[in-house]
């Protein structure tokens, strides 16, 4: 299995920059694709976007586009999220989670989870 550890979350104003990390252990050849996601208090977990470590590409949900951007450090089995621009409706707890081969599509292996809170 794949175990995922979110760090980085805290309390930035608005206008300011963040940079999530979230670091895999484990079967960690087993991952295809890894993704951010995040859920505020009484609303359902949004996805943000996704990074495939077949070939590096990215994708984004249209809120976060020009001011969210994933990258990965692959020696250090580190998915980052890097976000400016941070308003306070990006307040949220932020989670990373795993596409593996031997679980299709579905985003198996999720972190416990950073908070995020952006005051205005």
């Amino acid at each position: 299995q794949v175990q995922l550890v979110e760090s980085g979350g805290g309390l930035v104003q608005a206008g300011g920059s963040l940079r999530l990390s979230c670091a895999a252990s484990g079967r960690t050849l087993t991952i295809y694709s890894m993704g951010w996601f995040r859920q505020a208090p009484g609303k359902p977990r949004d996805f943000l976007g996704r990074f495939s470590t077949v070939d590096s590409s990215t994708n984004y949900e249209d809120s976060v586009k020009g001011r969210f951007t994933i990258s990965r450090d692959e020696a250090a089995n580190t998915l980052y999220l890097h976000m400016a621009g941070l308003k306070p409706e990006d307040t949220a707890v932020y989670y990373c989670a795993a596409r593996l081969t031997n679980t299709g599509d579905a985003w198996s292996s999720w972190g416990q989870g950073t908070q995020v809170t952006v005051s205005s």
